[in-house]
């Protein structure tokens, strides 16, 4: 399983993601890590295309090893998103806007059926919890996607 959690720049992506990983026992992977390893700071179009399908090919690469993968990067349109085709889709909607003008212009949220979860306050200790409980316990979600701490 593939899991992405997406969202603004400091809508606690990665807080979220580092404990998940943590109680997932789960292979993770840091988009701001993965452009400092490859030398990469395109934040145009076509750089957040090509880092998608970066993030895509490394955890895709890492399933072989690991049942999930967790991921988290901006992932600001529907097209990089449809090129990273997560399994399941994580939206900290906790940010409206970031103080990069060029992520706030392309940023195009998903839809709510395309999201496993929305996340609309900061609490990625909770949420954590709530969601590797669901996935630990073979729940596709939780009853509500849209998750309020």
């Amino acid at each position: 399983m593939i899991i992405l959690v997406m969202g603004f720049p400091g809508s606690g992506k990665t807080y979220l993601a580092e404990r998940l990983k943590a109680k997932l026992s789960c292979a993770y992977y840091n988009a701001d890590y993965v452009r400092r390893f490859s030398n990469d700071f395109d934040f145009s179009l076509k750089g957040r295309l090509l880092q998608a399908d970066r993030m895509r090919k490394l955890a895709v690469a890492e399933l072989e090893k690991s049942s999930i993968v967790i991921c988290d990067f901006i992932c600001p349109t529907r097209r990089t998103r449809e090129i990273f085709k997560p399994d399941m889709l994580i939206w900290l909607d906790t940010v409206k806007e970031s103080s990069y003008n060029d992520t706030n212009e392309m940023f195009e949220p998903p839809k709510k059926s395309e999201c496993d979860y929305i996340i609309r306050t900061k609490n990625g200790e909770y949420f954590s919890d709530v969601i590797a409980h669901h996935i630990l316990n073979g729940e596709s979600n939780a009853p509500s996607n849209i998750l309020h701490a």
